[in-house]
């Protein structure tokens, strides 16, 4: 039997604030820590794009993009972190 909620708002909040939580932490770690690897290994990040994307309606048209998310070592940690807390309160 699974434990916790099942609902897509749930999981979508979740990765929303584990990642506003890693990221936080990463740019707190590039400020503080000195040039070292473990500085390098916490603040590398992948940032996967999707755009630019024309939409033309008639009446209006707009570009949207590029859109990319920022994804790091910390952010991962941010997500589990959020998750956990998250299940144990639901």
């Amino acid at each position: 039997m699974a434990i916790g909620p099942k609902r897509p708002r749930f999981y979508l909040g979740v990765l929303v604030v584990g990642f506003i939580i890693g990221g936080f932490f990463s740019a707190l770690l590039k400020q503080f820590l000195p040039d070292s690897p473990a500085r390098s290994f916490f603040t590398y990040s992948v940032t996967p794009k999707i755009g630019p994307m024309p939409v033309d309606l008639l009446v209006v048209s707009f570009t949207l993009g590029p859109v990319g998310l920022n994804v790091s070592i910390l952010s991962l940690i941010g997500v589990a972190v959020a998750y956990y807390v998250a299940r144990s309160l639901f």
